[in-house]
C-alpha cells in the first residue's frame, strides 16, 4: 500500500510503501507523479520511505511495470530520497547516481536513515 506521508505545495511527493507493491499502488504513484508535471514543474522531487515494506509482498511484475516507467521518465526525475533502515540500500544508492548520472544534470539520489526524515523531506522540498 502507497501512502502520502505530506502534501507539497511544490515540485516534490513524499510517499510511504507499506507492507506491498501492488500495480494499484503504481498507479497511484504515477498519478501523483502527473499531477506535478501539469501543474507545469519540469522536474519532481520524491521521497519514498521503505521502512515498513516486506519485500517478499512486492508483486514483481507491478515493480518493474514501475522501473520501466521511471527509466522514460527520468527527464523529469529531480532529487530521489530514499527514507530506510537498510546497509544495502545505502550501499547501491551511490552506484544508481553514477548509473544514472544524476550529478551532472544537478540532481541526486540519496539514502537517509529512519531517523533523518526531516532531513529527507527538507532535501526534496528546501523551501517549505
Amino acid at each position: 500500500m502507497i501512502e502520502q506521508i505530506k502534501i507539497f505545495k511544490g515540485n516534490a511527493i513524499a510517499v510511504e510503501a507499506i507492507e506491498s507493491f501492488t500495480k494499484t499502488d503504481m498507479k497511484l504513484v504515477h498519478k501523483f507523479f502527473e499531477e506535478k508535471l501539469t501543474k507545469g514543474y519540469e522536474h519532481i522531487n520524491v521521497l519514498i520511505k521503505l521502512d515498513e515494506l516486506k519485500i517478499n509482498q512486492i508483486n514483481t511484475k507491478s515493480f518493474m511495470e514501475h522501473i520501466v516507467w521511471v527509466i522514460r521518465n527520468l527527464e523529469h526525475v529531480g532529487n530521489i530520497a530514499i527514507v530506510a533502515h537498510s546497509n544495502i540500500l545505502k550501499a547501491l544508492i551511490p552506484l544508481d547516481n553514477f548509473f544514472f548520472e544524476r550529478l551532472k544534470k544537478g540532481y541526486e539520489e540519496c539514502y537517509f536513515d529512519n531517523l533523518h526524515i526531516d532531513k529527507a523531506l527538507k532535501f526534496i522540498a528546501p523551501n517549505e
